[in-house]
């Protein structure tokens, strides 16, 4: 399957909480999310129920989980030092906008404010 869209972990947590806007485009439109998603929305789980609701969802609707590779760590390594200081670029943003320039897919967030600066990469803005 060939991917246009990474969703950001802002979406999918909107999605989890059951807003009806997240749940109409995430069960209209084939995504995936960066490893680092994953990992950010395993650190939000507060019981075992919860981290099997998640997976189970993760599985049945076939969502890939990109991993960091070489040329994403590059990039994001360059995003750190170009944004960081100046717009306090985190890291969790600077994996997911690499992955996404990396594979040139279009980003679906509602914190755009955390990417604007970065001309290289698509974005879509989710609002809840």
């Amino acid at each position: 399957m060939i991917y246009d869209y990474l969703v950001d972990t802002d979406v999918v947590i909107w999605y989890l909480r059951g807003n009806l806007n997240a749940k109409k485009l995430l069960q209209n439109i084939d995504f995936c999310i960066s490893s680092i998603t994953y990992m950010e929305l395993l650190q939000g789980m507060r019981n075992k129920q919860e981290l099997k609701t998640f997976q189970k969802m993760v599985k049945s609707w076939g969502i890939k989980v990109i991993y960091i590779d070489e040329e994403i760590s590059a990039k994001a390594l360059f995003y750190m030092e170009e944004y960081f200081l100046s717009h306090s670029m985190e890291i969790a943003d600077s994996i997911i906008s690499a992955t996404c320039t990396r594979y040139g897919l279009t980003l679906i967030t509602a914190n755009d404010k955390h990417y604007k600066i970065l001309r290289d990469l698509d974005m879509e803005v989710f609002r809840a």
